[in-house]
């Protein structure tokens, strides 16, 4: 028996084999514009079904320096609602309101309020800080325009997964530097390291979903090295944390990013932020994504909404 086959459940074992079995050219083996339209097509297969809500908006929002930046609102109430800004996985470089639109209509519906994702500019074509400095001019445009779109702008959470989890991360150091109050960040299998030696890094390195050849092919695309010690790309590199929002951090025990998150979180913790940790045991990166196949992405995805519902209580 593998040590694969051992410490992952079997359903993610077996979806994992299925993966190999279909033996699709890996994405770092790819120019990013074929990596996207390969991530787009498979995205949301074993996503659950686009569940139905009352209002799926998409409109523009202008970044600082003047560009309109697509964004899509759900809500499953026609009443004033709180929100959260989304900020889609990807590395920086994949992914798009399309990717990741049946976890956020999940997210609006199981919490009651709205979710407001955004399509901020990928690299190689805008590389770092281009995707930050997008994610914080959104955040700060919801804050300021919150009442035109029937949200209450005093009620707001920033959340992301993956390389979205890094910029959630980032918004909400920002946010507390700033004066711009937050309920909430919500933190799906975050990056936060500059250099990715921790054990996981090496652990899961290769044949659990997320390669460490695809990371370090997104993250060469992102940003350069001398770059990559800058804390708005490794969060664990901030030296203060405290007052930032409470945060709900979701890991998955066999991700190479397990232990960065990890990490993070106790480094919040430690700066007095409160932290309600959810480590799901013997899954993959990406797993909040797996509804048809893994009934842990259901609850993952009601652990966070059930977070957001807490934070957002009056």
């Amino acid at each position: 028996m593998s040590r694969t086959s051992q410490i992952l459940t079997p359903r993610m074992y077996g979806l994992l084999q299925r993966i190999q079995r279909a033996q699709r050219t890996p994405l770092h083996a790819l120019a990013p514009a074929q990596a996207r339209s390969t991530y787009a097509a498979a995205a949301e297969i074993l996503d659950l079904p686009r569940v139905p809500l009352r209002r799926v908006v998409d409109f523009s929002l202008l970044a600082s320096d003047g560009t309109p930046l697509p964004a899509r609102l759900y809500s499953d109430s026609d009443r004033v609602v709180p929100a959260m800004l989304y900020l889609h996985g990807g590395g920086f470089v994949i992914g798009s309101l399309e990717t990741h639109d049946s976890l956020c209509r999940q997210l609006a519906l199981r919490s009651g309020g709205a979710v407001v994702a955004l399509d901020y500019r990928l690299a190689p074509e805008q590389r770092f800080p281009r995707a930050v400095d997008d994610a914080w001019d959104a955040l700060q445009w919801l804050h300021g325009n919150a009442a035109t779109m029937n949200l209450d702008g005093t009620r707001l959470a920033v959340g992301g997964d993956s390389a979205g989890g890094t910029l959630a991360a980032v918004c909400a150091v920002l946010a507390r530097d700033r004066g711009l109050p937050l309920a909430l960040q919500l933190l799906v299998t975050p990056g936060t390291s500059a250099h990715g030696d921790t054990g996981s890094r090496r652990l899961f390195a290769n044949g659990f979903l997320l390669d460490a050849a695809t990371i370090d092919w997104f993250f060469d695309h992102y940003i350069e090295h001398a770059h990559r010690a800058d804390w708005r790309f490794a969060p664990l590199n901030h030296d203060a944390l405290e007052g930032v929002a409470p945060a709900c951090v979701i890991l998955a025990e066999c991700d190479p990013l397990v232990d960065e998150g990890l990490a993070y979180a106790d480094r919040l913790r430690a700066a007095g932020v409160p932290v309600a940790l959810e480590l799901y045991r013997g899954l993959t990166h990406d797993f909040i994504k797996m509804g048809r196949v893994l009934k842990e992405a259901a609850d993952a995805q009601q652990a966070a909404a059930e977070a957001m519902k807490g934070a957002w209580k009056p």
